[in-house]
């Protein structure tokens, strides 16, 4: 029996893809999860997961460091992306990354259960769309591309950070080690370390230090 994460905000297309997933995989058991967070801790507590489709936009999550991080802390696991958007060099960049499949939400419903069963059977899924006319003639997978460029640092973006990246930034500020982190949130270590690239990343930070800097700034002025 196959377990399937589907981690989207929109709970409309969510859970259509449930039914359409549980309709045309039998005995598949499926999990929902409505934001980046949600899908971590589905990943850390359940004993084994076979696919996790996570929405590309999904909030707090995507940026190529953070889905490296998650393939490298869940290798058991195979990950595919589900988007609205079906351009070409998008869905090579994903695959580049060494995700699973890639799917796109304007897809019918038969079409996605047959990419699903890809997946789960070992093989990357493609969508056809992507040998449509008018696409270009080379249909390799491209070299990872170059890394994207780091927010500028403010402390704007401290607003854009999920509820569990601010408790994770909030004790690096302190000192703690992932470890801690960890274990004082109640979470796996390998999720500490993803929650974290996910915290520099967006704050535009090359390290904790001026993360813990930012955050003091930020707490100055709001008391002020």
């Amino acid at each position: 029996m196959y377990r399937i994460v589907i981690a989207d905000d929109h709970g409309l297309y969510r859970r259509g893809l449930r039914l359409a997933l549980s309709a045309g995989i039998p005995g598949v058991e499926i999990f929902e999860a409505s934001c980046f967070d949600a899908a971590l801790s589905l990943l850390a507590e359940q004993e084994s997961v076979d696919l996790a489709i996570l929405d590309l936009n999904m909030p707090g999550l995507f940026n190529q460091e953070v889905l490296s991080g998650i393939l490298s802390a869940y290798p058991d696991t195979r990950f595919a992306i589900v988007s609205g958007n079906d351009s070409r060099s998008e869905i090579l960049t994903a695959l580049s990354i060494g995700l699973h499949g890639y799917i796109v939400k304007s897809q019918k419903d038969e079409e996605v259960v047959m990419a699903v069963n890809e997946i789960l059977s070992g093989r990357i899924y493609v969508p056809a769309l992507l040998s449509r006319p008018g696409a270009a003639q080379t249909t390799h997978v491209p070299a990872p591309a170059e890394p994207v460029p780091q927010r500028r640092t403010t402390t704007g973006n401290l607003g854009r950070l999920t509820s569990r990246q601010k408790e994770v930034l909030k004790l690096m500020a302190e000192g703690y080690s992932n470890k801690e982190i960890a274990r004082d949130l109640e979470i796996a270590e390998a999720t500490t370390k993803i929650h974290a690239a996910a915290v520099l990343r967006e704050l535009g930070v090359r390290n904790r230090t001026e993360a813990a800097v930012m955050l003091k700034t930020w707490l100055t002025r709001d008391i002020n």
